[in-house]
């Protein structure tokens, strides 16, 4: 989503309404409910209105801060978070361009591994063999999941990987316990990783002027880093395991075929 200077201050409160509204003529014209509108009130995403006598009157920017909360909805943010993003808003404490420009890079993928629904024909292709069994074994690993007459493709990439294990001789279920495994640990890595930046960033350790590019630096080098780090990982444990001399079991078991 992008928007003018002056989008901006109409969204977050800066114009006056010549002609204002009651609640109900808000709701009427921006199709909200008016238990909406307190509710959002009440969270403290949407500003008080102004009062004159006992009516509530109601102008442009509330209804330009509803299509604001209707976005940010939209983009998956929950309204007590939000209604913390306008408080910072109104206060100058966060420049909402500015903001959405952060928004749309930690929404940019970092994997390049989008979803995909494929025919049959398709899926051994992807797959690149065609064996009985097949189409069942990746269902079981939850890897596909049959719709109808097609077939989705969570996760194009990991089929990939774990088709390149299939033909190495390394089962299905094997390989995406394996998949399990990285999946748990990285996780946890990753958690940690987040908490850690929020927080040097939280005491001014971090550039966050330029906050855009600062996560496409993150994106491309984290990448990278996890790359290395987990091939330098591999090497040190494969040199322990070599040392160890249980390498043998794998050589005895290959002779035995």
């Amino acid at each position: 989503m992008t928007a003018t200077a002056t989008t901006m201050g109409d969204m977050t409160g800066e114009q006056e309404s010549p002609n204002p509204l009651t609640i109900d003529e808000l709701a009427a014209s921006s199709r909200v409910p008016s238990r909406t509108i307190r509710f959002y009130q009440s969270r403290g995403a949407l500003m008080a209105p102004e009062i004159r006598g006992r009516v509530a009157y109601y102008g442009a920017a509330h209804a330009d801060r509803l299509k604001l909360i209707a976005q940010l909805q939209d983009r998956g943010l929950r309204i007590d978070a939000i209604a913390d993003l306008m408080k910072r808003i109104d206060k100058g404490e966060v420049d909402l361009a500015a903001w959405l420009g952060v928004e749309e890079e930690l929404n940019a993928p970092w994997a390049h591994d989008q979803p995909r629904t494929v025919t049959e024909a398709e899926l051994y292709e992807l797959a690149g063999e065609r064996r009985p069994g097949l189409l069942a074994d990746l269902a079981r690993a939850d890897i596909i999941e049959r719709r109808g007459d097609v077939y989705l493709v969570a996760s194009p990439a990991l089929l990939a990987i774990v088709m390149r294990f299939e033909l190495a001789g390394v089962g299905i279920e094997t390989a995406t316990g394996a998949a399990s495994i990285l999946r748990k640990h990285i996780g946890r890595a990753v958690s940690e990783l987040v908490d850690y930046f929020v927080g040097l960033a939280k005491d001014g350790h971090l550039p966050t002027s330029d906050a855009r590019k600062l996560f496409e630096t993150f994106r491309s080098s984290g990448v990278e880093a996890v790359r290395l780090l987990f091939a330098q990982e591999m090497e040190r444990a494969l040199r322990k395991l070599l040392g160890s001399g249980k390498m043998a079991s794998f050589a005895t078991r290959a002779r035995k075929r």
